[in-house]
């Protein structure tokens, strides 16, 4: 038998390129980004199967899905609330996940900070769009003669 052993990843060993990130700070972000993909996960399941057998198993299922449909959702205030948190919950989520793939694979400062603000911009920019349009959505436009739901006022 040999005693040969194998260097560890990332040691100073002559094939294995030093590891030149440095820990900067001794923050528990990382335990609390950690923490909450498991929090978020389990609440987006529970979101997410809500949403789907509300839109597809009860009533008329798919067929009834149309603008009216989600113009009669958004209309009580229960459905805007579930539709924003599973909203905020999968963009954070998501983007926390991107983070960490980001970190981990990004080997100049320079490229993960770059791609790290698009990340952040992206996810912000969807985030106040998708909030802007649960809360401001409008299903009656004034003016408007033609195709409106049917629980609309009639001009």
């Amino acid at each position: 038998m040999s005693t040969d052993s194998i260097a560890a990843p990332r040691s100073n060993s002559a094939q294995s390129p030093k590891y030149k990130r440095n820990k900067a700070s001794h923050s528990s972000f990382e335990m609390f980004a950690w923490l909450f993909m498991r929090l978020s996960g389990v609440v987006l399941i529970v979101l997410i199967f809500g949403h789907l057998f509300v839109n597809l198993m009860v009533g008329e299922g798919i067929h009834a899905i149309d603008f009216g449909f989600v113009a009669g959702k958004w209309a009580d205030p229960f459905w805007q609330i579930w539709d924003l948190a599973m909203l905020w919950l999968a963009m954070l989520h998501g983007t926390n996940g991107v983070r960490t793939i980001i970190n981990d694979y990004a080997e100049r400062d320079r490229t993960r900070m770059v791609l790290k603000t698009v990340l952040y911009i992206a996810t912000a920019v969807i985030i106040v769009l998708g909030t802007l349009v649960i809360f401001t959505f409008d299903p009656c436009p004034p003016g408007a003669v033609i195709d409106l739901p049917s629980f609309c006022p009639v001009p």
